[in-house]
């Protein structure tokens, strides 16, 4: 059974399911679009072109077309696709055709999306009840999911956790003139939570805060109804904007974890999604919490693994199992559609050994290898590389990417080395845990906390990453590097030979990797 699953909106994507194994996930940013972009025909076709025959299933994720402003919001819509953005058991299925051919058609909630993209991407197991948490812009519940997989409790904990995340940036940024929230801001406020102390006293601090928790709505951020506080047009660099950033982490968290402890069984495993689950800093703290047998959560936890969680709703309607197998290297192929000018790059075949010397000695490598990772983080096929010990290749990279200095830099781990470099060498291939930093030699990757991001790397999970960071670990003691993602400001992954040259030569980088070929510029 072929399932073939689409997300609209804003990142929007396809997915293929066959026979309970992920086939591709194509979000439409990749290939150097636009972030966040929505589903595009380009997507479609690309996906096409790989499957080797038609759906037997056509699945669509329910959307909203546009959300009304008002302490209601999301709740009136003028138009939408499919079953909705709301609903446990909003589901819609009938008979339809493709292009002339019979195909099942399938649409559930977004809601259903994140819950089962969460379930099915999880390990597989006996459970007679399992948690998912879906915190994201809009939706900020828990879900209590039965060995048929049927949500049994809907516990609704904080609608739109995400937005009053990014609605704090916006209150503080002078930039911010109005309007919806911007869908990066989040991220930029969980750098900056790490400047700042949850335990301060600053009065007018948390009181900014605890307004911020009590609003209805941030669609639109009511960012004037903020003018008489202190953190208005503060500048989000300001100590005040990293405290209030510190505080608001500290506070969203233990809202949603207090709620878990008083409603939810003990010793369940619990699953989060939804683009609160890219916040480390809170993956981590579930972990710790203790409440849970286990915590999931999938690399692409935020709307970018939509349409997979479509995929798995409808193979699991289908089939009455919502387990797949799947690879975090579920994109495309990387495009050779040119080749580099000798006589700017000199070729040669990759040396591991003579590139962990290139590095060593200060070279920043932009690293391509098979398909492209779903989900936002990059994970050692389409990679920027680095030495990790000085603090000038941390602002290096962060001038390289175009984006502000005090954003961290993550890194990439043998699982050979944790133990020694790091104060827990559990693994953590997909990046979605902040751990403390052992080694003070790790300058560039660590952040202001004393904390990292790591991408653990096993001989298993990515052979190439594996050889280069052991090779780095002869010349230097440790298998650790640099780590960020391979793309234009604002833009998903590059992923074909004409961006990337574009993109080195503007940047200065002197040093391509694609697969075994190796391009050194001089």
């Amino acid at each position: 059974m072929l399932v073939l699953a689409f997300k609209p909106g804003h990142d929007g994507a396809v997915a293929a399911v066959a026979d309970g194994r992920l086939v591709m996930s194509l979000e439409s940013e990749k290939d150097s679009f636009a972030r966040y972009t929505t589903l595009t025909p380009v997507t479609l076709l690309e996906l096409a072109a790989h499957l080797g025959e038609p759906p037997d299933v056509v699945a669509i994720g329910g959307w909203n077309s546009k959300v009304e402003a008002g302490a209601r919001a999301a709740l009136h819509v003028r138009g939408g696709f499919g079953a909705g953005y709301f609903g446990t058991d909003s589901v819609l299925s009938r008979d339809s055709s493709w292009f002339g051919r019979p195909v099942r058609y399938f649409s559930s909630s977004h809601e259903r999306s994140h819950i089962f993209g969460a379930i099915g991407m999880a390990p597989r197991g006996e459970h007679p009840l399992q948690a998912v948490l879906v915190w994201e812009g809009i939706t900020g519940s828990f879900y209590l999911v039965d060995d048929r997989f049927r949500v049994v409790r809907t516990i609704p904990v904080l609608a739109q956790p995400g937005a009053r995340f990014a609605a704090l940036f916006a209150i503080c940024d002078p930039t911010f003139t109005g309007g919806f929230v911007r869908l990066n801001d989040s991220g930029k406020l969980m750098a900056l939570a790490a400047f700042g102390d949850a335990a301060s006293d600053d009065p007018e601090v948390a009181q900014v805060v605890e307004r911020l928790l009590k609003l209805d709505n941030l669609f639109p951020v009511p960012k004037e109804e903020f003018r008489d506080s202190p953190l208005y047009n503060c500048g989000v660099e300001s100590e005040r904007a990293k405290t209030a950033a510190a505080v608001l982490t500290e506070r969203l968290f233990r809202v949603f974890a207090d709620a878990a402890v008083r409603h939810l069984p003990e010793g369940i495993p619990l699953r989060i999604s939804g683009g609160c689950g890219l916040n480390c800093d809170w993956n981590a703290a579930w972990r710790a919490l203790g409440h849970f047998s286990e915590v999931f959560v999938p690399p692409c936890t935020n709307d970018s693994g939509s349409a997979l969680g479509t995929a798995i709703d409808a193979y699991a309607d289908a089939t009455g199992d919502p387990y797949i197998d799947w690879d975090v290297y579920g994109g495309l192929e990387f495009v050779r559609d040119t080749a580099p000018d000798p006589a700017r790059w000199r070729h040669r075949p990759l040396d591991e050994d003579a590139l962990a010397g290139e590095i060593a000695r200060g070279a920043v490598v932009a690293w391509v290898q098979g398909r492209w990772e779903i989900g936002p983080r990059a994970l050692g096929n389409r990679s920027l590389l680095a030495e990790p010990f000085r603090r000038e290749t941390h602002d290096l990279l962060n001038r390289i990417k175009q984006r502000e200095p005090y954003r961290p830099i993550a890194p990439c781990a043998r699982v050979e080395d944790l133990a020694a470099v790091f104060e827990e060498d559990f693994e953590d291939p997909h990046m979605l845990y902040f751990r403390r930093v052992r080694d003070r030699r790790l300058r560039a990757v660590t952040h202001v906390d004393g904390s990292a991001r790591v991408q653990t790397v096993s001989a298993g999970s990515n052979p190439a990453q594996h050889a280069l960071l052991s090779a780095f670990a002869r010349r230097t003691g440790v298998g650790v590097l640099c780590n960020t993602s391979l793309n234009f400001n604002g833009h998903g992954f590059i992923n074909r030979m004409s961006h990337l040259v574009e993109y080195c030569e503007s940047r200065g980088i002197k040093h391509m990797v694609v697969g075994r070929d190796w391009y050194a510029a001089p």
